[in-house]
């Protein structure tokens, strides 16, 4: 959608209603950039201190976020999901994982009622990109690809709003996961859910309502776990042998 020239009545809050739409669209998605100032000024024909008032105002709500020599980007889609965003960035991990057990248990029931051939094999394919990320060994690469496996999960359900919710927690699951992905003695526990998250996807194949749901909480059972318990204690030193305390005697 083109920006077009705002009238010149309530300036500030027709900028915000445009910005506002052009992120809920998609024309501005959330992770991107959104144009410099001199081109809002431009494409909306108001002067700079109008752009930057609307800008400031939906910094403010959490739909855009500054950052330092680099400029703004979009953090949500929806005031809605910047509130979201910002209650879920006060709770503990455990708590993130509990809503996450509710949302995705849903999901996956939804999911194996209602998916269609196309969503199976976004899933499939989903499914497929973790497993290269992790047996590449990229952290980073493989909670991007868990995080896009549940959010397939959560659209296979067709319902618009859980997949909205699934969207504004995502931010939170990615960095509950982070802290089970590099929390210590964990890889190969998280290697093992594959056989978890492949259970899910098999079950929703098959259209088995029960049985999604049943994949879908053994492996956030597993996760939430992981995340109650509290490091491993590094191993005691072993003590120093004679010969290595021994001084050597003067000549």
């Amino acid at each position: 959608m083109p920006l077009r020239s705002t009238a010149r009545t309530s300036l500030v809050e027709l900028v915000i209603e445009q910005m506002e739409r052009l992120i809920a669209d998609g024309e501005w998605p959330v992770g991107e950039k959104i144009p410099a100032e001199p081109v809002l000024v431009d494409q909306l024909d108001v002067g700079r201190n109008t752009v930057r008032e609307a800008v400031r105002a939906l910094v403010h709500t959490g739909m855009l976020e500054p950052r330092q020599g680099d400029g703004t980007y979009v953090r949500a889609s929806s005031g809605f999901g910047a509130a979201v965003q910002r209650r879920l960035r006060r709770a503990a991990d455990l708590e993130t994982y509990e809503v996450r057990a509710c949302l995705e248990r849903d999901a996956a029931r939804y999911a194996a009622e209602r998916r269609t051939d196309e969503d199976l094999a976004a899933l499939r394919e989903a499914l497929a990109v973790r497993g290269r990320a992790w047996e590449a060994g990229d952290a980073a690469r493989f909670i991007e690809a868990d995080v896009r496996f549940h959010r397939a999960v959560a659209a296979a359900a067709h319902n618009s709003l859980l997949a909205e919710l699934y969207e504004h927690v995502s931010d939170a699951l990615r960095e509950a996961l982070e802290a089970v992905v590099g929390a210590p003695l964990l890889p190969d526990a998280v290697r093992h859910q594959v056989a978890a998250h492949t259970a899910i996807v098999d079950a929703i194949e098959a259209r088995d309502a029960d049985a999604a749901e049943r994949a879908c909480l053994a492996h956030l059972a597993e996760a939430a776990a992981a995340l109650r318990e509290p490091p491993a204690a590094p191993a005691p030193a072993p003590p120093p042998t004679p010969d290595s305390t021994q001084e050597e005697s003067p000549r």
